[in-house]
């Protein structure tokens, strides 16, 4: 399994418990990026666990190491597509997971979640490990 793929937040940390099946899956993926709204779910959940310092660490490493994709002008032009479409159909879905899908479709990326309301976005990518 080639490709270019994002990763969205559950996968990241699936990554930081050692999720077998995506860290096999990691390990024959061409290229792999981050969206910077994912960055932002896991520094949200860092502030407010139990572990606020060493989980923090944890995110700032990552994202070091990480190719971060960060949203402009075109992206908001494919959120604005997504949206409507989901408006359309009447199945919304989070803000957060609109950002995400927007910046998949707007780079041609494979986005790789195990949440089922990406399948509500026509023509999005998307694949689970």
């Amino acid at each position: 399994m080639n490709g270019k793929f994002l990763l969205d937040t559950n996968i990241v940390i699936a990554i930081f418990a050692n999720d077998a099946a995506v860290i096999n899956s990691l390990t024959d993926a061409n290229e792999v990026f981050v969206p910077s709204i994912a960055l932002g779910e896991l520094y949200y959940g860092a502030h407010k666990s139990s572990r606020m310092e060493a989980n923090i660490a944890r995110i700032n490493e990552f994202a070091v190491s990480s190719s971060v994709l960060t949203c402009n002008a075109a992206t908001s032009q494919q959120y604005g597509k997504i949206k409507n479409g989901l408006r359309v159909k009447g199945r919304p879905i989070p803000e957060n997971d609109i950002w995400i899908a927007a910046i998949s479709k707007q780079h041609g990326l494979t986005l790789i979640s195990r949440d089922e309301h990406f399948k509500e976005i026509d023509g999005l990518l998307i694949t689970a490990w």
